[in-house]
């Protein structure tokens, strides 16, 4: 088992406050990735896991068990660090071999494990070397082989994937995947990377100043954010975020801003100040093929950005700038004008005031002589 608990875990430092009441399960299986700007308090958390902080308010529970107060040599985690952490006079089998040993094993069960766990990670060929003499890739797998010869109830890991180069960033967090997937065991995963968590979670924190914004899956977090700072965070590029107006207009819910006009659903509304969101992948060139509805926005043309298998639009338009992700087929040239166009179910509001998400339902009946009625809620 690797069940983590954490319950209203809090740190403060002499003049701020890093980490506030954090409330969180991780399931065991879990990968879990705390992610966010830097400083919003990620490795703080992740270091009061292990063990390596102590909390100033709140409790961390390893199964069950308050581990809050246990040093971190106690708990049964496995860290690994951006820096890798290697001993640089050691050879790579001594290096993998140092945790064994001070768990005082046998030196059969140390030479069994050391083989194994450097197999699996195919660095078995590398056991002689020092740690000098290898890649940063090479080093990386080094670090996670160190953790995982000790077989511990959970591992954890701060932005270890920062020190390499794009090419091995990539190959490297698909061998994290893998290794995940084979284990079953429960990965507890710091960065600021949307793209390392996006394809390597099974669940996602999106943490900011201290505080958790939205916990759900990948597809929960990117097609549903809760927050204006959520929206903006995820996504390359992030969402388009216009401020904009809900307003009625013959027995129809509308969006109102300079240059944006939408038609969203039947309803009723009293007016309310909105952020509104659509992601750049969700817009595209509006054409007469008379569909009706959705979201119609007059843009004009600043920079095609070519990458390759697709194209990026950046354009301008009364209210802010927005990003339009196409095929490379679509020709458009700078200073083009365009309008845009979006369905309504890729429409997202947001509460101006708040910064929350906003919700169309319909209320409960409270009273027998009123019919329900729709209402945005956050």
């Amino acid at each position: 088992m690797g069940t983590i608990q954490l319950r209203g875990i809090g740190r403060s430092f002499t003049s701020t406050t890093a980490v506030r009441d954090i409330t969180l399960d991780i399931d065991d299986g879990d990968f879990l990735v705390l992610l966010g700007p830097s400083g919003c308090g990620k490795t703080t958390l992740l270091r009061m896991i292990a063990g390596l902080l102590e909390p100033t308010t709140g409790r961390i529970l390893l199964d069950d068990e308050d581990i809050t107060e246990l040093p971190s040599k106690k708990r049964d985690l496995a860290m690994v660090f951006q820096s890798y952490a290697l001993y640089p006079h050691l050879s790579v089998r001594k290096n993998l071999a140092f945790p064994l040993r001070v768990q005082k094993l046998s030196a059969t069960e140390i030479a069994d494990r050391v083989q194994d766990v450097a197999a699996s990670l195919e660095i078995d060929h590398l056991l002689d070397r020092k740690p000098k003499e290898l890649s940063g890739g090479q080093r990386q797998r080094v670090a996670v082989g160190r953790a995982l010869v000790r077989n511990p109830k959970a591992f954890l890991m701060d932005e270890p994937l920062s020190n390499l180069d794009a090419k091995l960033r990539t190959q490297t967090r698909q061998e994290l995947t893998a290794l995940h997937r084979r284990l079953g065991a429960t990965f507890v995963y710091v960065t600021h990377d949307q793209v390392e968590a996006m394809t390597m979670a099974t669940k996602i924190v999106v943490l900011n100043a201290g505080q958790i914004e939205q916990y759900g899956t990948p597809e929960d977090v990117y097609d549903r954010p809760e927050s204006v700072f959520v929206a903006g965070f995820l996504g390359s590029p992030a969402m388009n975020l216009l401020d904009a107006q809900i307003v009625a207009e013959d027995g129809r819910v509308a969006v109102t801003a300079p240059n944006l006009a939408g038609d969203l659903w039947a309803g009723t509304t009293d007016p309310i100040d909105v952020v509104l969101g659509i992601r750049p992948e969700h817009l595209e060139i509006a054409t007469e093929d008379g569909r009706r509805g959705g979201v119609r926005l007059a843009v004009t043309v600043d920079i095609v950005e070519n990458l390759g298998g697709e194209q990026i639009l950046t354009c301008t338009t009364g209210s802010g700038r927005v990003h339009v992700r196409t095929s490379r087929d679509v020709r458009v040239a700078t200073g083009t004008d365009l309008t845009l166009r979006a369905d309504a179910e890729h429409v997202h509001l947001f509460e101006r005031s708040s910064g929350r998400r906003l919700e169309w339902v319909t209320e409960p009946v409270t009273r027998v002589d009123r019919a329900a009625e729709p209402a945005l809620v956050s």
